[in-house]
């Protein structure tokens, strides 16, 4: 629950300072292993093996003279003063005062990381689908686990686990290397994870991982011969960052990368000029609310003072105007401070299959079309029929659920948002109209949810202090499961390749970057006295907002 939500902030918990390196002249990293406390690194597109000092960021090309051997190469791992590298289809070994790759082993399948624990080696490929354990010396395959996630993954080694990140899900999974079981997994605070190295003693409960993200950035290019001034290109952007985790056994979930975050929301009244004046007008605008990934530290007043309310436990600001006049003009609102983590919930589907039965009072509110659904629609209720099949287990149902709506749909902008039977004709829908549809078919299977959300801070965790915008408000999901609570679903993103497979990143899961506001209410109202003219809030004012990332903060 939030320490303070009056205009006076408390004392704020303090932000870290992070080691965010940005190796100058690199273009990309893949792969990460640790050399003591240095980190090793390949820039694939150079051809550079790289040495990097965290505490200083020094950064050094260890093969000068040897850069052909290196392009291409995805994966590195270190033991002792020996080198691994994947390239291709095969994983070269060398000495790392001497540098003469000598080949391992070779998959009929690329290569995309390698791991070496003491006698073992340990190679992910995602074409093969698997992690292939081998013999460190001569290559012999021992077995094999079936990867964790969908996309190209790089693997690290300590003691008794094996960690694996994941490109497309944005995800860290721990798994016991003896069995390939999986313990934990943890979103990343940077898309795109392409390295990972895991420091000695680590262990699942918490700790922190250096991972390596690669990917391109937009950015206006000064171009003064061009017919246009200004050019929107891209640009490569690759960073190695601290992903810091605390699992939280008894809550079931696990937190990565916190930030401190300013969030304003202010309205402007601009009346149209023809507008009836209104008399003792309320506006309601809802704080941002408290979850298990989100902690309201205080909120202060912009503009024009409030009256704090609670409306079905959720704290909101009260503004009331005696008159509003076509040329009156105001400015007001809130400026939040919140703590925000990515969250990822751990359950599994053999854990919910004992579930006690749905609430008796959660039905006439989370299994009812009250938002223009179309559950009467025979094409609605044809597509819930459709969507889960002859499966029975709650977890299943809804990612079957979600699965079914991806297949359908592809997502576009739109001016509205129509009601599911219309969008499941169209076959594409916004973040909200994606939602109307998830909610449809889920209530009609009997299953409780809730529209949730309403905005994302720019996901910049690497331009602290710089006032940010969003593009868009956001929605999603959550869904009830009975014995245990309110867990999170996202509406689209996840939806990232035709047909799938669809990752889970965002299934039971949340970035830091969303910002939950009230639940259960409205996230702004007007209120009238009886008799007063129709009017809607987009007809009174103009709404801004924006974010400011103050600092990092452990989970």
């Amino acid at each position: 629950m939030p320490e303070s939500l009056s205009s006076t902030s408390p004392a704020l918990s303090p932000a870290r300072a992070v080691p965010l390196i940005q190796p100058i002249g690199v273009k990309a990293i893949y792969g990460l292993a640790l050399q003591g406390d240095l980190l090793l690194a390949v820039d694939p597109f150079r051809g550079y093996l790289l040495r990097l000092d965290p505490k200083t960021d020094q950064i050094e090309i260890l093969n000068a003279s040897d850069a052909e051997a290196f392009y291409g190469v995805t994966g590195v791992a270190c033991w002792q003063d020996q080198l691994w590298f994947c390239r291709d289809h095969t994983v070269y070994t060398t000495a790392l005062d001497h540098i003469q790759p000598a080949p391992v082993l070779t998959l009929p399948y690329p290569v995309d990381g390698v791991a070496v624990w003491e006698n073992t080696l340990y190679v992910s490929c995602k074409k093969g689908g698997c992690i292939f354990v081998c013999d460190r010396n001569s290559g012999q395959r021992i077995t094999q686990f079936l990867a964790p996630g969908i996309g190209i993954e790089n693997i690290s080694v300590w003691g008794d686990y094996l960690w694996v990140s994941d490109q497309i899900e944005q995800t860290v999974y721990c798994l016991d290397r003896a069995t390939g079981e999986l313990v934990v997994k943890m979103l990343t605070p940077f898309a795109t994870p392409t390295g990972l190295a895991v420091p000695p003693h680590t262990t699942p409960e918490s700790g922190t991982l250096w991972v390596a993200y690669t990917n391109e950035e937009p950015y206006v290019r000064e171009d003064p011969n061009g017919a246009e001034p200004y050019v929107l290109t891209f640009r490569d952007r690759t960073l190695i960052h601290p992903l810091t985790y605390h699992w939280d056994k008894a809550a079931n979930c696990c937190r990565s990368n916190g930030y401190l975050v300013e969030m304003t929301y202010v309205e402007e009244i601009d009346t149209l000029e023809d507008a009836t004046p209104l008399e003792n007008v309320e506006w309601r605008i809802a704080f941002p609310t408290s979850t298990d990934r989100q902690r309201v530290k205080s909120v202060e007043p912009v503009g024009l003072p409030f009256t704090e309310l609670q409306q079905n436990g959720e704290r909101l600001a009260s503004f009331r105007f005696d008159r509003l006049d076509p040329n009156q003009r105001h400015l007001f609102g809130w400026k939040a401070l919140v703590e925000v983590y990515g969250i990822k919930y751990q359950l599994t589907p053999r854990q919910v299959e004992s579930a006690p039965p749905l609430p008796p009072e959660y039905g006439p509110r989370y299994l009812i079309d009250d938002d223009e659904l179309a559950m009467d629609t025979p094409m609605i209720q044809a597509a819930a029929r459709e969507s889960v099949g002859s499966e029975t287990n709650l977890l299943r149902q809804v990612l079957s659920i979600r699965n079914y709506v991806y297949d359908k749909l592809s997502y576009a902008v739109t001016p509205a948002i129509d009601p599911p039977d219309v969008v499941l004709m169209r076959g594409r829908g916004s973040c909200g109209e994606y939602v109307g549809l998830l909610l449809a078919l889920m209530r009609l299977n009997g299953i409780a949810c809730r529209t949730v959300g309403r905005y994302k801070c720019p996901a910049h965790a690497d331009q602290p202090g710089l006032y940010l915008e969003p593009d868009f408000n956001h929605v999603w999901i959550e869904f009830y499961i009975p014995g245990f609570g309110w867990v999170p679903m996202e509406s689209n993103p996840d939806d990232v390749q035709e047909g799938g497979p669809y990752p889970t990143r965002f299934f039971m899961g949340l970035p830091w970057w969303h910002v939950e506001m009230g639940k259960d209410i409205s996230f702004e109202k007007l209120l009238f006295p009886q008799g007063s003219p129709a009017v809607r809030l987009g007809d009174l004012a103009v709404n801004h907002m924006r974010f400011r990332i103050l600092g990092e903060l452990a989970p």
